[in-house]
């Protein structure tokens, strides 16, 4: 099995008023094609910053990131927004729809950013909500969805262009327990069936439970490398 994300001695700061706060301590992390990665840890532990820096919407301030063949912490910004693009799939706690759009608009929205025809951007959206099981919510704007809909929505926009990696920001963290289940189901669904490599930050021991790995994160630095037994 090869190996998608390569981090080396990775640091990030950030600079508030004269103070500056190291968030991320010289990470070292692997992760495989098709693996599923759970980020660990109390709030402040640096597991957003790390999750935003694997899916380029940050850059670090030391060390080096490599997804798949690219060093993306060299990328310039107008170079790494179309690497992420095309490889990453990004799925939040808050869903991040647009309220006026349909369910159908709202997954399409990525691929205004590539050369596809109108017809096309639609097909591929259809393809993308029925794989969530939403073909049926198509023409819904999110206010007339569940919240598990509209996540599921979120994850439709997400893998509509075809990514090698989703990134997932506490997925579940405002979901009701069932509907929490689904998405969960839906993201082993993606990973198992469709090659995804996962890589999501949780609060939530249950979900962090359906990974095939867990890592914990203390005061920016990777603490422990455990199977699921670490975390039930």
């Amino acid at each position: 099995m090869s190996t998608l994300i390569e981090i080396r001695d990775l640091s990030k700061t950030y600079t508030r008023g004269k103070q500056k706060v190291e968030v991320l301590h010289h990470v070292n992390l692997s992760v495989d094609e098709g693996a599923f990665l759970a980020l660990m840890g109390p709030s402040g532990s640096g597991k957003s910053t790390l999750l935003n820096l694997i899916g380029g919407l940050d850059s670090p301030t030391g060390g080096s990131i490599e997804v798949g063949d690219k060093r993306i912490d060299q990328l310039p910004s107008g170079a790494l927004a179309k690497w992420r693009a095309s490889n990453v799939g990004f799925i939040f706690q808050f869903y991040n729809l647009m309220p006026m759009l349909s369910a159908q608009k709202n997954v399409e929205l990525p691929l205004l950013l590539t050369k596809l025809s109108a017809k096309q951007r639609k097909r591929n959206a259809a393809i993308a909500l029925q794989l969530v099981g939403l073909s049926d919510r198509a023409s819904h704007k999110p206010g007339e969805l569940s919240g598990g809909q509209q996540q599921r929505v979120a994850i439709a926009r997400a893998i509509v262009s075809d990514p090698a990696l989703l990134v997932c920001d506490e997925p579940t963290g405002d979901l009701d327990r069932q509907s929490a289940e689904d998405v969960l189901g839906l993201l082993n669904t993606l990973n198992r069936e469709h090659g995804k490599t996962i890589v999501m930050v949780t609060h939530d021991p249950k979900a962090a439970g359906e990974a095939g790995q867990v890592l914990h994160l203390d005061k920016g630095t990777l603490v422990e490398d455990g199977a699921l037994a670490d975390v039930q």
